[in-house]
């Protein structure tokens, strides 16, 4: 964390966030899975993804000032904070908070569906960006230009939920030429839906270098949907 003096000054206490949890865990997916992270679940979601876990992150929560959501995850022992939903770029003071998150010295992670603008936003924050496969059936909300602006160190994403599901996570590898980044597309089964073990053998028959990614905290918390 860097010094109260050195922060740049914002107005943290009119903007407000509609919130649905805010916890402390484990990171769950993608690169830095198993890493202590604090958690920012924003409330909304204009995709409807057949597979989606989190659709209590719809409609539940409470509008925080950006000031108070500072002043709670102020209680937990860790500066990793990643802001989450839903789809957090729905809201249109998210730019604000991850501002507000860097000004006060923490490490920031976004994840988003990577249906709405990510040029925008503040070069230090790490974008976790899914892809949307054909049988979320999401597939149109796909901003594709999205992909020219993330940076080598953030990931992308794909859930796949058939064999379907991983012949377009090829043709999007190939045709976006995301096999040339630093970190290789991360593919995830479908939870309950898709067996992660075929899914590694149609990884280790692939051409292309992708990376199995599994839901931690659905292994750890097997019982628990929120807080987790």
């Amino acid at each position: 964390m860097i010094a109260a003096s050195d922060q740049p000054k914002l107005d943290t206490g009119k903007k407000t966030i509609t919130v649905n949890e805010i916890f402390y865990s484990i990171e769950g997916e993608g690169i830095h899975a198993g890493l202590p992270t604090i958690f920012i679940r924003m409330t909304g979601c204009p995709l409807r993804c057949s597979w989606c876990d989190t659709e209590y992150a719809f409609y539940e929560g409470e509008p925080f000032r950006v000031e108070h959501i500072l002043n709670e995850i102020r209680k937990y022992p860790c500066s990793r904070v990643k802001v989450t939903g839903g789809e957090p770029l729905a809201q249109k003071n998210c730019k604000f908070l991850l501002d507000a998150l860097l000004a006060n010295g923490y490490e920031v992670f976004l994840e988003t569906s990577g249906s709405f603008p990510i040029a925008s936003l503040p070069k230090q924050v790490h974008i976790a960006m899914d892809l949307k496969a054909p049988d979320s059936k999401m597939e149109f909300r796909n901003l594709y230009e999205n992909l020219h602006f993330l940076k080598e160190t953030d990931e992308i994403k794909i859930v796949i939920a058939s064999y379907k599901d991983f012949l377009w996570a090829e043709h999007i590898n190939n045709e976006y030429k995301l096999y040339e980044r630093k970190q290789p597309v991360i593919l995830q089964p479908a939870y309950s839906i898709l067996d992660p073990s075929m899914l590694a053998g149609w990884i280790k028959n692939s051409k292309f270098p992708f990376r199995l990614g599994l839901q931690l905290h659905k292994i750890i918390f097997p019982d628990q949907e929120k807080g987790v």
